[in-house]
């Protein structure tokens, strides 16, 4: 079966059909920029751009900046506010003409590490945290994933902590590498005392950098980085594509599948 994964962020949209046994791209990812404002025609469109490039897929996934409940988005915190309550998977699936499924994206990301990456066959609780244009957070419990966590939003400070230490605010303030790891150990110390997980892995972009900050950041919890970076949204909304077209329930990691 073709599954596509698409993946919807700040700056971009960019997808890719997906080997979800291996958790490899089986091509070239093409990417869009997202429109500003990226209300819900112009987003939809954007993916449907996306779509065009790989023809002949049977379902697709599809990962959104906030909260997802039943294909349809709640939150839209980094994307304009006509998102809230918009039935997203419905809006997709007319358009693209296939079955799609529309998860968290940082839930997303998480259900590729946790099922190839960095968090692969992790027992009890891990969280994927995602540091970009705000923090997103995925949850896991023995591999199952607890959907829509948004622990980015906690308060920190007095405010939303995605305002203290997303990667974003560290290029705006132009902040060194010191003064931001400080930050994001403030943040892992709070979810640390909230969850007590077993395993932090560190998504987003700026993990590609991970030698710059880690080494200056001291927390209990383990933590590593993202193996699977910018590919890890669009391999997990393949996933989760694959899932719902077999059977519903909770998410989990795709059993006895190597890794890549």
């Amino acid at each position: 079966m073709a599954i596509l994964g698409i993946d919807i962020g700040g700056s971009g949209v960019k997808g890719a059909p997906v080997d979800t046994v291996r958790g490899e791209l089986l091509d070239e990812r093409h990417r869009v920029p997202t429109p500003q404002p990226s209300d819900v025609t112009s987003v939809v469109e954007a993916v449907a751009q996306v779509a065009e490039r790989f023809p002949g897929f049977e379902r697709v996934g599809i990962t959104f900046p906030g909260v997802v409940v039943d294909g349809v988005t709640r939150t839209a915190a980094n994307v304009d506010k006509s998102w809230i309550d918009a039935p997203a998977a419905q809006l997709f699936a007319e358009r693209l003409g296939a079955p799609v499924s529309v998860l968290n994206d940082a839930d997303a990301a998480g259900v590729a590490e946790v099922a190839f990456g960095a968090g692969k066959d992790q027992p009890g609780l891990t969280m994927m945290l995602t540091f970009g244009t705000g923090i997103g957070s995925a949850l896991f419990l023995d591999g199952t994933l607890i959907p829509n966590t948004e622990l980015g939003h906690v308060e920190l400070h007095g405010a939303d902590a995605e305002l203290h230490a997303s990667d974003r605010v560290r290029e705006a303030e132009d902040m060194s590498w010191e003064k931001w790891a400080g930050r994001v150990q403030d943040y892992l110390r709070h979810v640390e005392m909230l969850l007590s997980p077993r395993l932090f892995v560190i998504g987003g972009g700026v993990s590609k950098k991970a030698d710059r900050y880690f080494p200056l950041i001291d927390v209990r919890t383990p933590f590593v980085p993202a193996a699977l970076l910018n590919n890890a949204g669009i391999i997990g909304a393949a996933v989760a594509a694959e899932q719902a077209g077999a059977a519903p329930g909770p998410v989990e990691v795709p059993a006895g599948h190597p890794a890549s």
